[in-house]
């Protein structure tokens, strides 16, 4: 075993890194992802490393970037696109929905995507709106679209290499606060299967679930609860689409209590989705309603204010209380 504390953002440039190493057709492209190394430099060195023919610098333009980087799938390559910020996203957006998730469908299985399009989503940095957003539901509504969100450094390093392995288009959510986060990698054995859901913290009386940045605030509120009297089970479901239900259900059905975190707001959000199918899947545990602690459902709001929109462990917390108050 080959153990090595990381942060984030070194794991991923060391998994991107090792996917060029492997395979020449990986190809990486972004606004300033070259010679600056991307804004939050995740792609560092890798142009000097590897060159401009396969480390682009683009122009400013996210629809011209994905739709090149379908015609280069279609020639074979295997390109890994940057959206600068997750707001950026948008003009993207028609190239993702209507093009590269239902290429593969429309050619009966015969024409293989393997796009893999990183988006630094959330919030916790302090910047305007189009810079902390959380578009994940978006994705997941698309059918022909796999959609992931790794929370530790060790599941940035091996996911963005099974991402780009993938011969399915991916979304791959980058939660921007944890990118100085530090945690161990294990550059030997490989993790846990790219949409395989993970218990992170075992507990008896109450679920707690997220993904991304969340995934940290819940291990936070389980700790506070510990000294409380309450035992929290965390699941980082790690893929929002497909999800792995197995672990959930099975957690839910022994505790009897669910509560599920994000940042983004609660209207018709994947918290609804899971909680529906985790109620239909194990309703004669529930000891209460599954509830769900969430973004409002507002825009995001200035940085000074981010603290009040973003759920936090007192937030989970309460959410926790009201469970037990059934």
């Amino acid at each position: 075993m080959t153990l090595e504390t990381m942060p984030f953002v070194r794991a991923m440039n060391a998994g991107l890194r090792r996917a060029m190493e492997e395979d020449g057709r990986v190809l990486l492209m972004g606004e300033d992802i070259g010679k600056l190394g991307g804004v939050f430099r995740v792609t560092e060195h890798l142009q000097r490393d590897f060159g401009e023919d396969r480390v682009l610098d683009t122009p400013l333009a996210e629809s011209g970037l994905v739709g090149t980087a379908i015609g280069l799938a279609m020639a074979g390559f295997r390109p890994v696109v940057e959206i600068q910020f997750d707001g950026f996203v948008f003009p993207a957006f028609d190239q993702i929905t209507t093009q590269l998730a239902k290429l593969t469908n429309r050619h009966e299985g015969a024409l293989q995507m393997p796009v893999v399009i990183r988006i630094p989503y959330g919030g916790h940095i302090g910047a305007v709106e189009h810079h902390q957003e959380s578009p994940e539901a978006y994705f997941t509504h698309t059918s022909g679209l796999r959609v992931v969100s790794p929370s530790t450094p060790n599941d940035a390093y091996w996911m963005i290499q099974d991402a780009i392995a993938s011969n399915d288009p991916v979304i791959f959510m980058e939660p921007k606060s944890r990118y100085w986060q530090k945690g161990e990698v294990d550059t030997e054995r490989r993790g846990a299967p790219l949409h395989a859901s993970r218990v992170v913290r075992k507990g008896t009386d109450v679920t707690l679930v997220g993904h991304g940045a969340m995934v940290s605030v819940l291990l936070q509120a389980a700790a506070i609860a510990e000294g409380e009297g309450r035992s929290c089970e965390v699941i980082d479901i790690r893929s929002l689409s497909p999800i792995d239900y197995d672990p959930i259900v099975e957690s839910v059905r022994q505790t009897g209590r669910m509560v599920w975190a994000q940042e983004a707001p609660g209207n018709t959000s994947i918290g609804g989705e899971i909680a529906a199918t985790v109620a239909e899947r194990a309703f004669y545990s529930l000891e209460a309603p599954i509830m769900r602690v969430t973004g409002f459902d507002t825009p995001f709001p200035p940085a000074k204010l981010e603290g009040t929109y973003l759920p936090d462990a007192d937030r989970v917390l309460e959410a926790v209380d009201r469970a037990f108050a059934y």
